[in-house]
């Protein structure tokens, strides 16, 4: 039988989990489909059951769905299992079908973006350490917690909009704390780890102004913008001597868990993977 999964959002033709999960099947040899479908929030519910029930009549087996913009939230009240990483962010990035029928709602973000770092250092070293999170959108959300199961001791938030920042630092508790956006090079100096949430410094989107004098230079700096792969923000680290990780990484790690539920085999990260699905961003 089929097993059939895939992504959900709206729109949707710009999504690389498609090329990600489908590089995947064909490496591993897999009885298996991922498709993209384009959904709305009002719709996803209906979209859920009827992929359930379609699926047996053309052989298959739905196991289960990863979800982007716009329906991560929409999906909260819709699942039967939400698991604490979900929970916890307040938003759903992978839906897997159980034995039972049960949908089971994760999030996948934060590992994806915990396993990207530490790709390229030893994260046991952020322990007690202190971070600095550009932004307070969705995305920081599963930031903010990876960097708390890391174990850093402090996490400085900052936004455009200080309200929501305040959300954000409210919802994790007393490990963080709001810094003003235009005060957010003055704690440089303080920080093992920096990352930039937001979309500034995407392409075809405004620039991310963040001077990097006074950063210390043992200092982490990481993008979740994969396009353009380096960013300004990233040169100009990289140019100070610090360690650099760009977004691609995290999109490629989050995407491991849902794989191995729906398909039951667990998958590697590597060079030609990251080649093959660079060649997507090209096209």
């Amino acid at each position: 039988m089929i097993k059939m999964a895939g992504v959900m959002g709206y729109p949707i033709s710009h999504s690389l989990s498609p090329r990600l999960h489908g590089y995947w099947i064909d490496k591993y040899d897999l009885d298996a489909t991922y498709e993209p479908w384009a959904v709305k929030p009002e719709d996803l519910k209906e979209t859920l059951k009827n992929l359930a029930l379609d699926a047996p009549k053309k052989g298959g087996l739905f196991r289960g769905t990863n979800l982007t913009i716009p329906l991560k939230e929409a999906a909260l009240p819709l699942v039967d299992i939400l698991e604490a990483s979900a929970k916890i962010i307040g938003a759903v990035n992978t839906v897997v079908v159980n034995e039972d029928g049960k949908l089971i709602g994760r999030n996948t973000d934060g590992i994806g973006f915990s396993d990207s770092l530490a790709e390229h250092t030893d994260i046991k070293k952020f322990e007690g350490g202190t971070a600095l999170v550009l932004g307070a959108g969705g995305a920081s959300k599963a930031v903010v917690y990876a960097i708390l199961q890391m174990g850093f001791s402090r996490i400085y938030v900052t936004n455009r909009t200080q309200e929501r920042a305040q959300e954000l630092c409210t919802h994790i508790g007393d490990n963080a704390e709001v810094i003003l956006w235009e005060n957010r090079t003055k704690v440089l100096g303080e920080i093992d780890l920096l990352v930039n949430t937001t979309s500034l410094g995407m392409a075809e989107q405004p620039p991310l102004h963040m001077p990097l004098k006074g950063l210390k230079s043992n200092a982490v700096v990481t993008d979740i913008v994969y396009v353009p792969l380096e960013t300004e923000l990233l040169k100009e680290a990289k140019a100070a001597g610090n360690l650099t990780v760009d977004g691609l990484g995290m999109l490629l790690h989050q995407a491991k868990a849902g794989f191995e539920a729906w398909y039951g085999v667990k998958p590697q990260v590597d060079k030609n993977l990251r080649d093959f699905v660079l060649e997507g961003l090209k096209k």
